[in-house]
Parts: structure tokens; C-alpha cells; sequence
């Protein structure tokens, strides 16, 4: 089943498909090889938009709502890495997508990873964006007593603008945030796991990051066969929309370093 919502944007039309018990939305942009965009925790597609113009002039971007955020349901209301890694390798099945790029933030790189060491061949480069290999105690904490009044206000604002059902659902994803906290198996690769990533990989971060202190970064840099890593001073969690911070281009060159 495929319902059509009314884009933000005039440059795109909004899906949703069915996938087991959830349906996942996402958008298209641009023409040519596939990119997949995936948003961080409470987050949705719209977190992209920014960089949207640019790099659909390079590739077909597939941007997703990750299980219960922005458009796509989950009636289980549980939130898993590993379960949003193969929602997305089933949303791209039914898109008849193989080979794919792909570029993540925060939760969407956590969600890259388990994609990239589960199907290596799949990916053939990736950009990961404030991730990390396991939840330290500084981001367990955080995790553990996070709620909606006490959130940074451009945090309360992207939660508002993306819970496309409302209060009920920030509950919900705040609920699995704070459950995040006591799960020890979701997010645990070693470097025996990572070193079978094969994707050309580039690991941005800042070295100001509250969640991830920038050893995790550096000690994924290390496992990945073929990592680059772009550590940015001051830069705290998530750090690509500070003007100064050049993303989009420094993304765009590698990427494109595989056709030439």
C-alpha cells in the first residue's frame, strides 16, 4: 500500500509504503546514482532539507522517516537500531535499490552502521555523522533522564515540527529514547565488527559532542578498512548546520571520489 502526502517542497512528492506492521514515509529528489539520507532521534526527512538542493544535483536521494518518527508508524512503539537498519534495507527492496550511498546523523549513522556490517556489499561509500559503536555512561545519562521540558528549545522544536501525529507521539519517541538507555546489545560493535564495513567511509564529528566523546570517533576511524575522519573543532553533537562548517561540499567531494 502506497499513500501520497502533499510536499513541503515543490521539488518532491512524499510516499509512504507498507512494510510488515509499519509504514515507512520517505521522498525523492535528483536523478542518477542512489543516496540514502537518514535523520537523527526525533528527528524526520525535513532535518535534511537544507542540503537538499546540492546533492540531488549529484544523486537520487532517497529521504527516509525512520519507524515512528515524522510520518512513519510503529505500533509496537519500541525503537531499535538493528530494527530500523533492515526497515530500511526493505524500503529500499520495494524501490528495487541494490547498490547505494548513504549519509546519516546521530541515530541515522548508528542505523548506517548496522547496515554496513550486516550487508557490506550493499554500501559502496557512506558518510556518518556523530555516531558511535556503543552508548557510553555521559550519553546513557542523557539518555535516561531526557524529557520534553527539559530538552535544549531547537530540540523541543524539531520534536514539534517533526511529530507529524502530535503530542502522543513525542511521548512515544521520548519513552523509547529514555529505553535506550538500559539496552546493552543495540548499539555494541568492536573492531572485529567494524573492520568488515567495505564502504568507503567518512566519520564526522565534533570534538565538543555531549553524547559521544571524540575517542568513540577516532576508535571507528581506526576499525573501518577505509575510513576518513573529519574531527570539527568546537563542534558539538550534530554540527553540519553551523554556517562555518563547509558539509555539504566536503561531503559532496567524497562521495563523487568514486566516479572519477
Amino acid at each position: 500500500m502506497t499513500k501520497t502526502y502533499a510536499p513541503k517542497r515543490t521539488t518532491t512528492q512524499g510516499h509512504s509504503i507498507q512494510i510488515s506492521n509499519i509504514e515507512i514515509y520517505y521522498e525523492e529528489y535528483g536523478v542518477g546514482k542512489p543516496l540514502l539520507l537518514l535523520h537523527g532521534f526525533g528527528g524526520c526527512s525535513q532535518n535534511w532539507h537544507p542540503f537538499i538542493d546540492k546533492l540531488s544535483e549529484h544523486f537520487r536521494l532517497i529521504v527516509a522517516d525512520l519507524r515512528g518518527h515524522g510520518y512513519s508508524t510503529n505500533p509496537e512503539n519500541k525503537f531499535t537500531h538493528r530494527e530500523a537498519a533492515n526497515d530500511m534495507f526493505l524500503l529500499l527492496e520495494k524501490l528495487g535499490i541494490n547498490q547505494f550511498s548513504a549519509m546519516g546523523m546521530s541515530t541515522g549513522a548508528m542505523t548506517l552502521l548496522h547496515m554496513a556490517t550486516s550487508q557490506p556489499s550493499r554500501i559502496d561509500s557512506m558518510v556518518l555523522i556523530s555516531t558511535t559503536s556503543h552508548f557510553p555512561d555521559q550519553a546513557r545519562a542523557i539518555m535516561r533522564r531526557a524529557s520534553f521540558d527539559t530538552m535544549p528549545p531547537e530540540v523541543r522544536k524539531m520534536y514539534r515540527e517533526c511529530a507529524k501525529r502530535g503530542d502522543e507521539q513525542i511521548r512515544q519517541l521520548i519513552s523509547q529514547f529514555n529505553a535506550l538507555h538500559k539496552n546493552n546489545d543495540d548499539m555494541n560493535f568492536d573492531a572485529q565488527s567494524l573492520s568488515t564495513i567495505t564502504a568507503r567511509t567518512l566519520i564526522v564529528h565534533g570534538d565538543r559532542d555531549h553524547f559521544f566523546p571524540v575517542e568513540i570517533p577516532v576508535s571507528i576511524y581506526r576499525s573501518i578498512p577505509n575510513a576518513a575522519l573529519w574531527i570539527i573543532p568546537g563542534g558539538d553533537h550534530v554540527p553540519i548546520y553551523e554556517a562555518k562548517v563547509p558539509f555539504t561540499s566536503t561531503a559532496l567531494q567524497f562521495l563523487n571520489e568514486l566516479s572519477k
